[in-house]
């Protein structure tokens, strides 16, 4: 995965910037690093993970900013020069190979539990395009909507799909919620586990298609649905009282909190309907529902504690932040099933991109020793001539060249230590 991103990246570079652009594996890593700190250091703005009194010395150790702008500007994730015939079936060319792969990678590394949320997350931006939605009751209304699986104990992503709008390949009378959570539980079902969903999805057909696959379904369901008895419709009912409605497959249960309210629950997993001792009754359904139907929830909530997501025009970068954000939450909740040892989110983080950015500078700091050992001190100047490098200047004269690709190079554009421009440091 990191290495498409590496050959794109370098493909856009070079066609639209110069031929010699390059970046190494390490230093994408070093790159990836760095966002995952900007995530943990809130600051203004981009310009204050590197300035004096705001900087985060990890941040400025690793990379120079203008080397990291560089390569955000370029940063790419598909062949662009076969987007068009791609995006002619697939809204998600853009980034639809490197997605796969992490959807992959999240679905083989983690064998979940019993209990899975399926739910929808909504990934705050307003970048243009075709699938972006609009959400009222969200707290940030305009994203790019996704939809989860997650592993209710862990909060573990164990499937994720983004929505795209109508999608031709779904069966013609297929409702979208069954089409959603058939294709996120597909690698989990005829396992025994349970299925927790909200409203939108649960209904008796869906109850039916997971059964037939050894998985059961507990969710709450819309009273306006077909499979709702006409004489478990009326509102007028007592407090804290319970009516339940059976087949074959599954039981129906309608509770009522309070009086003229309803809550309805599905349940395929449930035979017996059972009521606590408390003075609300509860029946068991409704208390399963409100202990397993907070997965995705939850995992939103810890995403966005330490989320990388920052401004940008692009719809593949906000997806790429999100799945980095996905990423670090997956790779903690692995570490501790690993190592068995409870470690504190933000100091996993913090190792996290140390060990992402170790590679880089031990290669920094090698090279710039042997250019050390073996460079003389200041090149002598040669001729004047306009600076061939323009990084950061605007045509300005020069005397003394790289010693790597030997162009010239003004003072604003070079490293003298070892004297060399910023293309090859």
């Amino acid at each position: 995965m990191l290495h498409s991103i590496q050959e794109w990246t370098i493909q856009h570079a070079q066609e639209t910037e110069h031929v010699h652009w390059f970046m190494a594996l390490p230093e994408l890593m070093a790159f990836i690093a760095i966002v995952i700190l900007r995530g943990l250091t809130k600051v203004p703005s981009l310009r204050d993970c590197w300035s004096a009194n705001l900087g985060n010395p990890h941040i400025i150790g690793t990379m120079p900013r203008n080397r990291f702008q560089d390569i955000m500007r370029h940063l790419r994730f598909d062949d662009r020069s076969t987007r068009s015939d791609r995006a002619k079936t697939d809204k998600f060319a853009a980034i639809s190979s490197v997605w796969g792969s992490f959807v992959t990678n999240c679905i083989t590394s983690y064998n979940p539990g019993l209990h899975i949320t399926v739910d929808e997350q909504l990934f705050p931006s307003k970048t243009r395009c075709c699938f972006l939605q609009y959400i009222a009751t969200k707290p940030d209304k305009f994203g790019i909507k996704f939809w989860v699986a997650c592993d209710l104990k862990s909060k573990y992503i164990c499937n994720v799909l983004p929505y795209l709008g109508k999608d031709p390949s779904r069966p013609s009378g297929e409702r979208l919620s069954e089409n959603v959570v058939m294709r996120l539980m597909e690698p989990f079902l005829d396992k025994g586990r349970n299925v927790t969903t909200d409203n939108f999805f649960t209904s008796l057909s869906l109850a039916h298609k997971l059964l037939s696959r050894k998985t059961t379904i507990l969710g709450t369901v819309n009273k306006i649905r077909r499979e709702i008895p006409q004489s478990a419709r009326h509102t007028d009912r007592n407090e804290f009282t319970t009516q339940v409605f059976s087949t074959t497959a599954a039981t129906l249960t309608a509770y009522a909190p309070k009086r003229k309210k309803t809550v309805y629950i599905l349940s395929s997993m449930h035979s017996v309907i059972q009521t606590d001792n408390t003075t609300k009754r509860k029946p068991n359904t409704v208390t399963l529902y409100n202990t397993t139907k907070c997965g995705v929830d939850v995992m939103d909530q810890m995403v966005r504690e330490y989320t990388v997501r920052t401004g940008t025009r692009r719809w593949p970068v906000a997806v790429f932040y999100n799945m980095i954000d996905m990423a670090a939450l997956n790779a903690h909740v692995l570490y501790q099933a690993c190592t068995g040892r409870q470690e504190r989110r933000v100091d996993f983080l913090v190792e996290l991109a140390r060990e992402l950015a170790n590679s880089h500078m031990c290669a920094k700091k090698a090279r710039k020793e042997q250019l050390l050992r073996t460079q003389p001190s200041t090149p002598s100047p040669g001729k004047r001539a306009m600076c061939q490098v323009k990084h950061q200047c605007k045509n300005n004269h020069a005397t003394v060249r790289c010693v790597h690709c030997y162009r010239y190079t003004c003072g604003k554009c070079r490293r003298e230590i070892p004297w060399q421009c910023q293309d090859c440091e």
